[in-house]
């Protein structure tokens, strides 16, 4: 089975999504399940894994009414929110459906660098494990460190780090995000995304080249095993179609072994996500 493990639908509001600005016009449109289908099969892929984009419960019940009605939504990563006193109860509301596979909060947007350690986050945080639920990671290069911590924190969690840590490829990051990313990369029960990295490069000059010292640091640290592709489709579109895209990852693996493919392109995402094939 191949999965694209991260991408988004949306219904665009400018009051839900204000993180869609003039810059990404291309994005203010609405992104169903009947857009994203031909593209999937157009590409090879069996099912996706459906990520939030609004922080609110009434999104994540739109997500998973999605994945009940279209067979090839395979998960849902939702949101709640973790710092309410009554998260332990919505989480196992929402948990009743099986197609919440894990939850994401936006930290990348969160004004504190450590945000992900505050000690309610932390208390919500540690009601996923028991219900078999796991926790993307979206952060900058520079909330890596809080990343770092967090995982170390809850050792029993399965955490998934979004589109490798976000790094500087426009700018150039790549030394100061090495050192973190593989920081994080030794904490057995995270893995990584191979997602979102066109839209950290310049948008309209990138080349494949620019991305392949972060993928080898990627395999070299974490291992096909803990790796797993993404489009970030429809975000991934403001550098690129989904083919051109998706094709930086697949034409990079494709001097790896036929084993390790598998695991990129599907079988991580499976396992991780608990999807069956």
């Amino acid at each position: 089975m191949r999965l694209d493990a991260h991408q988004h639908f949306w219904r665009y509001a400018p009051a839900t999504h204000p993180w869609i600005d003039d810059s990404m016009a291309a994005l203010k449109r609405d992104f169903l399940p009947d857009d994203l289908a031909p593209l999937l099969a157009d590409a090879g892929f069996d099912g996706c894994i459906a990520v939030q984009a609004e922080q609110s419960t009434a999104e994540t019940d739109w997500l998973l009414g999605l994945a009940r009605r279209h067979g090839f939504v395979r998960g849902v990563v939702g949101w709640v929110d973790l710092r309410a006193p009554d998260c332990a109860a919505v989480l196992g509301e929402k948990a009743a459906d099986s197609h919440l596979r894990g939850v994401r909060h936006i930290a990348q947007d969160e004004p504190d660098d450590r945000f992900l350690l505050r000690d309610d986050f932390g208390r919500g945080l540690a009601a996923l494990e028991p219900l078999g639920l796991s926790y993307d990671i979206l952060v900058y290069a520079r909330q890596l460190p809080a990343a770092v911590e967090l995982v170390r924190r809850f050792p029993r969690q399965r955490f998934v780090l979004d589109h490798l840590g976000k790094p500087d490829i426009r700018g150039g990051g790549f030394e100061a995000w090495r050192a973190h990313f593989r920081a994080l990369a030794e904490a057995d029960n995270v893995c990584c995304k191979l997602s979102g990295l066109v839209t950290e490069a310049d948008w309209r000059a990138w080349t494949p080249a620019d991305f392949v010292p972060y993928l080898d640091c990627a395999l070299e640290r974490f291992g096909a095993d803990r790796l797993m592709i993404g489009s970030d489709w429809p975000v991934c579109l403001l550098a690129g179609s989904y083919e051109k895209t998706t094709a930086v990852v697949r034409d990079y693996l494709a001097a790896l072994s036929s084993d390790e493919r598998a695991a990129i392109l599907g079988r991580t995402a499976a396992r991780f996500y608990g999807i069956a094939g």
